[in-house]
């Protein structure tokens, strides 16, 4: 259980850096937030797609270059169908929010209600049993991703433009816990690398009429292209790759409190590259995230 851990935080921290790389791409071109989310997807499916082949060329000389054929199995189309429409359904419900509610409120709702999202459907759909210490990790990690995000903000400054952009930035939430959970089923009978693929590339093909109705592809920008090249691969591909291989060792609701990881390396960026300042509030919020992440840890050691 401890190497799932390892595998997940190192996932929650390369998804970190994502918001610096998108502050730096806001800053120096013209891209739409949109469109980053679908050249995220964009990119890293063909990299998923060639890890998994090569995968499988690393097989029995039988299996060489075939897709797993139980991929195809009926138990196993519905979570994947879910699983791409989730990781698209992301990509929308997020960077659509973030013009209406602003980083800050958004990050708050859709990453502190994700884990609470994770353990109701984990609990409901895959039998993952809620122990009180899991329940006290959860809490402790919940608030304090919250105060991390609001941080030295006012309650005033994040509080005054919920409405649409509110239930987009929940509806993200969301749809990472149900990837998380139709990932979590699927990592039990398929190679995690096949599932992100196979995920991945839904979503892709899912959102690329979005992005074409839209009109963002005209948007790109060949000054932008090493950023997105960087978040397709780094913070997608191999994050979620990573990710998928850590949910095989351990239950869904203690994934998606591990991932809370991702704020407290956003904020850590913030202050050490940005300037940012992390305030009071900030301080004790990480302080209750790195305790939760310290007493899932010793669970795991001395199960």
């Amino acid at each position: 259980m401890l190497i799932g851990l390892a595998l997940i935080s190192l996932a929650a921290i390369s998804w970190g850096t994502t918001g610096a790389t998108m502050t730096v791409l806001s800053r120096d071109t013209a891209v739409s937030p949109l469109l980053v989310g679908w050249a995220r997807l964009a990119i890293a499916a063909p990299c998923l797609l060639a890890g998994a082949a090569l995968g499988e060329a690393a097989g029995p000389a039988g299996r060489r270059l075939r897709v797993d054929p139980s991929l195809w199995h009926p138990r196993n189309l519905g979570p994947l169908l879910a699983g791409g429409a989730a990781m698209a359904g992301y990509q929308i419900c997020y960077f659509s929010a973030v013009p209406l509610t602003g980083v800050a409120v958004t990050a708050l709702l859709a990453i502190c209600s994700a884990p609470i999202m994770i353990a109701f459907l984990a609990a409901t759909l895959l039998g993952e049993r809620l122990t009180l210490v899991l329940l006290a990790c959860l809490g402790m990690a919940v608030a304090g991703t919250a105060l991390l995000v609001l941080g030295p903000r006012s309650l005033g400054e994040i509080s005054g433009h919920f409405g649409l952009g509110a239930l987009l930035a929940l509806g993200a939430g969301l749809c990472y816990a149900v990837y998380a959970v139709a990932a979590k089923g699927l990592v039990s009978r398929l190679r995690p690398l096949t599932v992100a693929a196979a995920t991945f590339t839904l979503g892709a093909v899912l959102l690329s009429p979005v992005a074409i109705g839209a009109g963002l592809l005209p948007q790109l920008q060949l000054a932008a292209l090493p950023l997105l090249l960087y978040l397709g691969i780094g913070p997608t591909a191999i994050a979620y790759a990573l990710f998928s291989a850590g949910l095989r060792r351990v239950p869904a609701t203690v994934a998606g409190i591990v991932t809370l990881l991702e704020p407290l390396t956003a904020t850590t960026l913030g202050i050490s590259v940005f300037g940012e300042s992390l305030g009071a509030p900030g301080m004790a919020g990480a302080a209750l995230l790195l305790g939760a992440l310290v007493l899932l840890t010793a669970r795991s050691a001395k199960r």
